[in-house]
């Protein structure tokens, strides 16, 4: 017997009915260990499939990344020769443009300059013609304080009947040919039922015309000085009658003939040659002035006729100035016109203008937007360990797409949009 057996056979233990001696207990533990030997090289077999598999993982992964790095890297350039077209296409198509509202605004400078010295000109002439009116005039201030030293001598003149009637009619002549132009006017005119008056004048706006009368009475006047001067009563009240009766006949004489309805004005003008006189007839002999109102026969002096004739040319200047400001508004309405049609022009440039700049501020946003994705693409750390080539795995990749149209986009996606 081998004297190592009852070693094995000794019991080290009792389970139940059950002896557990050496010789089982050392089947077990090898049983054991073998177990755990096999379990272990399972693991390592199991680990050195896995390290290969994830190598073999890593290294398409890199390949793919490689792959698309190559494919944005072309992208990029691409699109960097179309923003280069793009920029020498918008840098002519303003070149042209420039050019184009250039001479545009050349050939409007041109009209508008064109206008004004028209209207310079034309400006300049109504001026001038203002200064050679306020020259006549000033004349006829010069012949009014003239004729205020003339006043002492007109009792001379007025002696004689022919010369008094003569010297009246030029009086009147002179007062209306200093202050009206030439055919504003007509001396000894005849009218449609032939009688002639001294002055008719042409009143402007197709109205009726003017008709002013010099053969003032004065013999009555004259005998009533006269009688004065003789202190006879009697004498000058016969001489009184006599010059109302005169001024009567003179006044319903010039009524009757040259107040002619829509021929001539509703009003005519007596003309009495003296200042003296007419101051005297205002102040003695109220009841005539008053008859004569009511035929609607205006009495005038000297002055108050150059008055009136002024009067009347400031109406014929106002007229022509009428015309002449009708001309220029309409030159200023096609003006008008002309800066609408230009303003019009300008604001749809200023349309084209910003459509073009909004198209740039939307290409410079996506070439920034390019630009970040390079950047973050060219920050991603290849190669990573399992955990990192996992996550890379897990979806946020990198994608290239092409829009349809002919213009590349390129859109990396990276777990947010």
């Amino acid at each position: 017997m081998d004297p190592i057996e009852p070693l094995f056979s000794q019991p080290l233990f009792t389970l139940g009915d059950t002896t557990i001696t050496v010789a089982h207990a050392l089947l077990a533990g090898a049983g054991l260990i073998l177990v755990l030997v096999v379990l272990l090289v399972a693991t390592l077999m199991r680990a050195a499939r896995t390290r290969a598999t994830a190598a073999a993982e890593a290294a398409a992964h890199a390949r793919e990344a490689e792959a698309r790095m190559a494919e944005i890297t072309r992208a990029q350039s691409e699109m960097q020769g179309r923003m280069a077209t793009i920029a020498d296409v918008f840098g002519s198509r303003q070149g042209e443009l420039n050019k184009a509202i250039s001479e545009r605004l050349d050939a409007m400078t041109g009209r508008l300059g064109q206008s004004m010295s028209q209207q310079a000109r034309a400006t300049h002439e109504s001026l001038a013609k203002l200064q050679e009116r306020l020259a006549v005039i000033d004349t006829a201030q010069g012949n009014i304080q003239s004729l205020a030293g003339q006043v002492v001598q007109l009792q001379q003149i007025l002696a004689n009947k022919q010369t008094r009637g003569a010297f009246g009619q030029s009086r009147m002549e002179a007062i209306v040919a200093d202050g009206l132009p030439s055919g504003a006017y007509e001396f000894q005119a005849t009218l449609s039922n032939g009688n002639r008056p001294d002055c008719l004048v042409r009143m402007p706006n197709g109205a009726p015309s003017l008709v002013i009368d010099a053969k003032f009475p004065l013999e009555s006047w004259n005998a009533i000085r006269a009688a004065g001067e003789n202190e006879s009563p009697e004498a000058e009240k016969q001489a009184t009658q006599a010059f109302r009766r005169d001024i009567d006949v003179h006044i319903k004489a010039i009524s009757e003939r040259y107040l002619i309805q829509g021929e001539t004005q509703e009003t005519a003008f007596m003309f009495v040659p003296s200042e003296s006189i007419f101051a005297e007839i205002h102040e003695n002999f109220e009841a005539l002035v008053q008859r004569a109102h009511r035929a609607r026969i205006v009495i005038v002096s000297p002055s108050l006729l150059m008055l009136s004739i002024q009067v009347i040319q400031a109406v014929l200047k106002d007229a022509r100035m009428r015309e002449q400001a009708h001309l220029i508004q309409g030159e200023v309405a096609r003006l008008m016109l002309d800066v609408g049609r230009l303003d019009e022009r300008v604001r749809k440039l200023q349309t084209h203008f910003s459509q073009a700049n909004r198209d740039i501020d939307m290409i410079l946003t996506s070439t920034e937007k390019v630009t970040k994705r390079g950047e973050k693409i060219e920050a991603l750390e290849l190669g990573a360990a399992d955990g990192g080539a996992a996550e890379a795995d897990s979806g946020s990749q990198p994608k290239v797409a092409e829009s349809k149209t002919g213009s590349l986009r390129l859109r990396v996606v990276d777990g947010d949009d």
